[in-house]
């Protein structure tokens, strides 16, 4: 299941491994030699979530190929892990107190981010677009609607490693980035269009895929060892992860900044400001996800069209749903409508083609369904049993007049349904509240942080998932700090 957000402050940045730089690739045949490749990440699309389209929607665009092969593992570039007390020769024990040494390792682990940031980011132009350009794997204008803006994000962030390299004394300690912050920060807003993009480049990407070439050269890079075991999605996802880590990591530095340190000042000012341009890139991108896919809406009957659809702003979520009978559904919760669509291929596009008429927020009646409850296949066989086909449902009912409807509806796991409830039920007391359509309805409060790794791929998997994997990671490396109670709103709503 995929909720709202522009991007779910969950991430998972690429491995701390080392990358070695890339030389000129000319052609398929210069890529290192293949390795196994291990499953891939999942990705939503908000700032908290990462762009997701799952196979499971569309089997036949992702059925085994006859070029795909097997080979043997090979040695995989890693990058090592680098912390501030081990990499200067400095006796910290005695010069430093614990606290200090601490928020040392905080601010470079800032400036080592960016270090990895910009590498991984001239390796995807260096790696995939200029070899697929050059090879006219992709045409130029697919390559620019993939990779978006991504080239203007190099220079922003090589900007503020050479400025916090600037700072650094000779024996490796700094002490003051506030103020450096405080004057980069504001160029994060150019991510604002990368950001929205994210949608109809996942979706093109997907698509090209089919492509005997494309796959094949994006399988060769997958199994080479610069790669890291990162596909390309990894790696043009991975300025919106940094982006979303940025309130942690400041968040860390302040939390080992004492009180009457110069730097107090500037990084609570930091802080307010990288929350509030995540926030707004959340909010547009929401706004871009949700018009993508009311454009692969396909309606059977003007009957089916609905201001409300029209008129909404956001996809509160979204994801692969049965009905008792074991007929997948693709079920999109707007702000003010529910509307249950079967993934269908048009014109060699996914898009979602209604199944029933949509049905309002206002007069749905939502029922959380005991297991074992529903009967499949409309007969009594299922009612009595325990098998894992009769768990996980819930029940969407609508009646206006001679119009009524009835759905039982199957989640993926008791996880998945959760989330379905929770985002159904606050989207119902938004409508009532009649707060649906602001900014803050757009991102109903679901708890989109919690318990990210539950939902691993499968027929059945929904795209109601929760990939916050890497918030999770660097919540835990920062020792569960106190500061994540309040940071906690605004990482679950992008």
């Amino acid at each position: 299941m995929v909720l709202d957000g522009v991007f779910n402050f969950t991430w998972k940045e690429p491995s701390n491994k080392r990358v070695k730089p890339l030389s000129r690739v000319t052609s398929l045949a210069s890529l290192i030699p293949p390795v196994r490749a291990t499953p891939l990440k999942r990705f939503s699309q908000t700032l908290q979530r990462s762009i997701s389209f799952r196979s499971e929607s569309r089997p036949e665009l992702f059925s085994p190929r006859p070029w795909s092969r097997n080979v043997p593992p090979a040695n995989t570039k890693r990058r090592d892990s680098k912390l501030w007390s081990e990499t200067f020769d400095v006796c910290v024990n005695h010069m430093l107190t614990s606290k200090e040494i601490k928020r040392q390792e905080a601010i470079f682990e800032l400036s080592q981010g960016e270090e990895d940031l910009i590498e991984d980011l001239k390796l995807a132009k260096k790696a995939y677009h200029d070899p697929m350009l050059k090879l006219s794997i992709m045409t130029e204008q697919e390559l620019n609607q993939i990779f978006g803006t991504l080239d203007s994000l190099i220079p922003l962030h090589e900007d503020l490693l050479r400025r916090l390299q600037e700072v650094r004394k000779p024996d490796g300690s700094t002490d003051h980035v506030g103020h450096i912050l405080v004057g980069w920060l504001p160029c994060l807003n150019s991510y604002d269009s990368y950001c929205s993009n994210q949608v109809a480049a996942k979706a093109l990407l997907d698509h090209k895929k089919q492509d005997h070439r494309v796959q094949d050269f994006l399988q060769r890079c997958l199994e080479s060892p610069f790669s890291r075991k990162l596909d390309l999605w990894n790696f043009l996802d991975i300025p919106r992860s940094r982006l979303v880590k940025y309130p942690l990591l400041l968040r860390e530095i302040l939390r080992h900044t004492p009180n009457d340190h110069p730097d107090q000042q500037h990084l609570e000012e930091a802080i307010n400001i990288i929350q509030g341009i995540v926030a707004e890139i959340n909010i547009k991108t929401g706004e871009s996800e949700c018009q993508y896919y009311k454009e692969r809406l396909i309606y059977l009957e003007e009957g089916q069209r609905d201001s409300l659809i029209d008129n909404s702003r956001a996809v509160c979520c979204h994801g692969e749903l049965k009905n008792n009978r074991g007929v997948k559904l693709h079920v999109f919760l707007f702000e003010e409508v529910l509307v249950i669509t079967r993934a269908v291929t048009h014109n060699e596009q996914l898009c979602y083609q209604l199944y029933r008429q949509p049905i309002p927020v206002r007069e749905l009646l939502l029922e959380d369904l005991q297991d074992g409850e529903v009967r499949l296949g409309g007969s009594l066989r299922g009612a009595f049993s325990n098998n894992e086909r009769i768990k996980n449902f819930f029940r969407v009912s609508f009646k206006n007049g001679s119009q009524s409807q009835t759905h039982s509806l199957q989640a993926n796991d008791s996880f998945n349904k959760q989330q379905w409830l929770n985002c159904i039920r606050q989207a119902k007391e938004k409508v009532a509240a009649g707060t649906a359509g602001t900014a803050e309805a757009r991102f109903p409060g679901c708890p989109r942080g919690e318990a990210p790794e539950r939902m691993e791929q499968s027929d059945c998997e929904s795209d109601c998932s929760m990939d916050t994997s890497e918030l999770g990671a660097d919540c835990e490396r920062m020792e569960q700090t106190n500061s994540w109670d309040s940071q906690k709103q605004i990482e679950t709503n992008v």
